[in-house]
């Protein structure tokens, strides 16, 4: 992300097609590493159990025997949908948000406050608008194994988005919105504006703009997102996941997590998570970079 005084910059609905197109191209090449995060997540072991899944690899493998490799995309036709829609709200919206919050006239870079504002603002707005894409990813992906013969209960996407509206309302497909609009404001406020805030340093130290500025700034990103948002992600994956009335809302599976799994849950798959966040936002933030220099030099 440039600040606006350092160059051109597009317009937004190319700025929206930029960020899909990232977004999308990001979340192809991680999800394997996100469909192990929710598993890790929504899972919940009884006093003195093993619990069925334990780590990157191991989840992967598990998921891999009994379902699979193909399960490990399960969950990337709703992801795709989420990252188009809104991968390319939060995103595009950012730089001409940050550029309302400073004012027209504003010279030089955009302090970090307006930066996180910007973030928030864009992040909030997306995710309610994209919720429903979120709630059926999060499904599909905590499907695990099924006896032999039984049918998904969410075959396709389409399929998921109708099943949930008849058996919960129209409404239902907002299920966990309280925690969705915390998590991704809060996450994408923190690598968006992270990743500017990097960017700008390491070029003011002189380095020449290019891959190696942005792999380092998009994995500074990729983890303050996770220092930050794992507590609020843990908890919307459960809401979301939660097909039994254990959760009433997002305060009660806060007080519900804590008291039965203690403190540590709320970064349960902590290093899987960043592992997945990390990738995500390098192959993103790469990619976006290219993209939007491709654009600006033949789309203008």
């Amino acid at each position: 992300m440039s600040p606006p005084s350092s160059g051109p910059t597009l317009p937004i609905h190319k700025s929206f097609a930029c960020s899909a197109v990232a977004t999308c191209w990001a979340e192809f090449l991680t999800i394997p590493l996100d469909t192990a995060k929710v598993r890790l997540q929504v899972q919940t072991t009884a006093a003195g159990a093993t619990p069925k899944y334990a780590g990157l690899v191991g989840t992967m493998a598990t998921v891999a025997k009994e379902e699979g490799v193909g399960a490990l995309w399960k969950g990337i036709e709703p992801g795709l949908h989420r990252q188009c829609l809104f991968g390319g709200l939060r995103i595009g919206l950012y730089d001409p948000v940050k550029q309302m919050i400073v004012g027209k006239d504003h010279v030089g870079d955009v302090p970090l406050l307006q930066k996180i504002a910007a973030g928030l603002l864009t992040g909030g707005l997306a995710i309610t608008i994209a919720c429903p894409t979120d709630l059926v990813k999060v499904r599909m992906q905590g499907e695990g194994k099924l006896p032999p013969g039984a049918p998904r209960k969410y075959p396709n996407a389409f399929a998921a988005y109708g099943i949930i509206a008849r058996e919960e309302g129209i409404a239902g497909l907002w299920t966990g919105l309280g925690p969705n609009v915390m998590r991704n404001a809060v996450i994408n406020a923190t690598e968006l504006a992270s990743y500017d805030q990097i960017k700008q340093m390491i070029l003011a130290a002189g380095v020449e703009d290019g891959v190696g500025v942005h792999l380092g700034a998009g994995l500074g990103a990729g983890f303050a997102a996770v220092c930050v948002g794992s507590p609020v992600d843990v908890v919307k994956s459960r809401v979301m996941a939660d097909k039994t009335g254990l959760y009433n809302g997002t305060v009660d599976c806060f007080v519900k997590t804590f008291a039965n799994d203690g403190p540590l849950a709320f970064y349960s798959g902590f290093w899987l998570n960043f592992a997945r966040l990390g990738a995500w936002n390098v192959a993103m933030f790469l990619t976006l970079e290219q993209v939007k220099a491709y654009a600006i030099k033949h789309w203008n």
